[in-house]
């Protein structure tokens, strides 16, 4: 089971500058229009084709992955959970969540 992160504890993290990875997995034009502050993009429609070369020494680190609603990111978390990675989360509701709950002022889309 992947857990969970919440947007508010993603803040709190991002706040006091923890060390870790957090993953976009939307496609670019979603990632152009809104992002949460400090996200690397690595689109799901990519992937499997590019994880390695892009998280492949990253077995170790904390990773939280976030999309628009939390949909994609869980297929990525899982898929990275497969390849054994043990320190993995799904930002529960992702950047919908983050608009709602932390930034209202980003654009909804």
């Amino acid at each position: 089971m992947i857990p969970q992160m919440s947007v508010t504890d993603l803040k709190s993290k991002l706040d006091a500058n923890e060390d870790f990875l957090l993953l976009d997995v939307r496609e670019r034009n979603e990632f152009d229009i809104v992002r949460i502050p400090g996200s690397k993009l690595l689109p799901l429609s990519t992937f499997q084709a590019k994880w390695e070369e892009e998280l492949g020494d990253k077995k170790d680190k904390e990773i939280a992955i976030h999309c628009k609603m939390g949909g994609r990111s869980q297929q990525a978390c899982d898929f990275l959970a497969a390849q054994g990675f043990a320190n993995v989360s799904n930002v529960a509701g992702g950047v919908l969540a983050w608009i709602e709950r932390v930034d209202p002022s980003l654009p909804r889309y």
